[in-house]
């Protein structure tokens, strides 16, 4: 008989603190999808606590006295790790950490350990890493230092070196090495790209669980892994989407964002999110039957800023129109995003209507130019070939005739190149 060992989820506390920059209802949202990161990482949440402050205590977060009766409610209710929403600084670990004897985590460390859990390329492993020995460095405790004594000498560093500098040093030396990998990771990107070039290119974004991959595995028709949990995908993927009769483009789907998204880990999925750069078209996937879906927009228009794509063209797709019994915020989506369409990716509704409006705007936003170049300006050629679908490529005693087709941006690109001196 083969015992199967059964995953018991760890019981958890959750605590935000409401600094009055926000009004209770917002406060208490965001530690509902605390709550749902904690159970995608799999703790169970028994309490939930939102301390009202003026502002963030800067050694204990909630303040020593709300601290201690945290240790009290660990105690009693058999609690094995606290959460909290916000990133705790390093000082405010080490002194929560020596008032509680639990596990302590922030809302950073929490998103981290769930990418962990689901990473499974090479690619995203390596990303994750990263960030994780990024979040890691500045947050190592002195724990390590009842095992080292200081000595002089040989193959010691200065007057001797602590358990914790050695950790760092090792910490740091593990960076640069997968810097150097997810380097060489997105130079293999770019050559990749570079056959895509006289496709257009379109990327699905949106905040977590709106239903990206649902929607990517309805247009490309593939079976791309897609769950009603948060962060179900973590690297992109990219298919040829079979527009109309005339026309395939391709469309990448990505990791979803969130709210006070780790920087470390957008810096690091940076290859990842290469594929909402180089897009030619973003479709904005929001998930219409949530209560705060404006606040997830708001989130996703950042983080797109963040990433220098705020001025591509954007269609903003509401979905799970199958889920919303309200009315009255559908006619709201549909008198003040005029850029937007509504459909359900479950249910495949509108999208047809959202075939169309890809179909418009790609008309819209890409133009055909013709362009002369002397026989000695090859380079210049050779960037248009870059940047652009070359539609033909006559060349006579003198001239080079090239007929492209390109979006307004790399078009202005081209001409800049063309007709510089």
């Amino acid at each position: 008989m083969i015992d199967i060992p059964v995953k018991i989820n760890e019981r958890a506390i959750l605590v935000a603190v409401d600094t009055k920059d926000h009004n209770r209802a917002v406060v208490e949202e965001h530690l509902s999808e605390l709550e749902e990161l904690a159970l995608t990482a799999g703790a169970d949440t028994i309490i939930k606590i939102i301390q009202d402050r003026y502002s963030f205590d800067p050694a204990f977060y909630i303040g020593k006295g709300k601290a201690e009766e945290l240790a009290s409610l660990t105690e009693m209710n058999d609690i094995n790790l606290i959460i909290f929403d916000d990133d705790l600084s390093p000082v405010q670990v080490r002194n929560l950490e020596k008032l509680i004897d639990r596990k302590i985590v922030d809302r950073s460390g929490l998103i981290l350990d769930i990418f962990a859990s689901r990473a499974k390329t090479k690619e995203a492993k390596t990303q994750v890493e990263l960030a994780q020995l990024q979040y890691m460095l500045p947050r190592l405790t002195r724990a390590w230092t009842h095992l080292s004594k200081q000595y002089g000498g040989i193959g010691t560093k200065g007057p001797g070196e602590t358990q914790i500098e050695t950790d760092r040093r090792m910490i740091r030396t593990r960076i640069s090495l997968l810097k150097e990998k997810l380097n060489k990771i997105e130079a293999q990107r770019n050559t990749q790209s570079q056959g895509r070039k006289d496709f257009v290119k379109i990327s699905l974004v949106g905040y977590t669980n709106a239903g990206k991959s649902t929607l990517f595995n309805l247009l490309t028709r593939s079976s791309v892994f897609a769950e009603d949990k948060l962060f179900a995908t973590l690297d992109s993927t990219t298919r040829i989407f079979d527009l109309n009769k005339d026309s395939k483009v391709l469309i990448s789907d990505t990791v979803g964002f969130i709210r006070k998204l780790p920087p470390h880990l957008v810096a690091s999925f940076k290859s990842t999110l290469n594929e909402v750069r180089e897009a030619d078209l973003i479709l904005h996937v929001i998930d219409l039957s949530h209560l705060y879906y404006e606040d997830h927009i708001s989130v996703v228009d950042q983080t797109l800023k963040e990433l220098g794509c705020e001025n591509k063209d954007q269609i903003k797709v509401f979905n799970k129109l199958d889920s919303v019994d309200d009315k009255n915020r559908i006619q709201f989506v549909r008198n003040n995003y005029k850029n937007g369409i509504i459909i359900s990716a479950v249910r495949g509704i509108n999208i047809s209507g959202l075939k169309d409006k890809i179909t418009g705007l790609i008309e819209k936003s890409f133009i055909e130019e013709k362009v002369k170049l002397k026989l000695n300006e090859s380079k210049k050629a050779a960037s248009i070939h870059s940047l652009a679908h070359v539609l033909s490529e006559k060349y006579d005693e003198n001239f080079i005739h090239i007929i492209y087709r390109a979006n307004r941006e790399n078009s202005s690109k081209i001409k800049k190149i063309i007709y510089e001196e």
